[in-house]
């Protein structure tokens, strides 16, 4: 399909897929959850961002940085998703509030149904670009609902993933922002 070729892909691991199953436990979050497999999907979404931008999945801090961001000012936001252009970087209104980290960056992983509550080996995970917090912070807000159906209970921050800058860009602008930090 073009509308992906657009945004590079990492494909999910069998060992991944393994590693991310046995920390699930470790690292849950006590918030409410859009699908039982919340958990799984944000734990992947670092593994290929870690995979996409150092080469090398296990350059993650999985359980190691809790309250923290995912990496040095930057928070991977991941959804799995039957993708499409027609998706958005979601952040919790409350979430927004609480952590600035320089960048949110969109990862989608491809699964076959918005209802999937299984992520198999080899689905395609989408890096769909970032965004600045300011630029997070500024976004309208909505509650986008459960995978269950019905509300979600919080409002997200939003930003469509084709109006998110190309994640090419992403490493010049972590070493900018990190030059300005002194090189934290």
């Amino acid at each position: 399909m073009e509308e992906k070729s657009r945004y590079p892909q990492v494909m999910v691991s069998a060992e991944m897929l393994s590693e991310a199953s046995r920390l699930c436990g470790r690292v849950s979050v006590d918030r409410t959850r859009a699908s039982e497999i919340d958990t799984l999907t944000g734990i992947l979404g670092e593994y290929v961002f870690a995979q996409f931008f150092f080469g090398d999945w296990r350059r993650n801090l999985v359980g190691r940085n809790r309250g923290e961001t995912d990496f040095r000012g930057i928070e991977v936001k991941t959804s799995a998703f039957p993708f499409n252009q027609k998706l958005n970087l979601l952040v919790r209104e409350d979430y927004a509030m609480k952590r600035k980290p320089a960048f949110y960056v969109q990862v989608v992983l491809d699964v076959n149904s918005r209802a999937a509550d299984a992520i198999m080996p080899g689905t395609a995970a989408y890096l769909c670009g970032f965004a600045s917090s300011a630029e997070v912070d500024r976004a309208p807000k909505k509650d986008f609902g459960s995978k269950y159906g019905g509300q979600g209970g919080y409002l997200c921050h939003h930003i469509p993933i084709v109006q998110l800058h190309p994640i090419s860009g992403l490493r010049a602008a972590w070493q900018a922002w990190r030059a300005a930090c002194g090189n934290r």
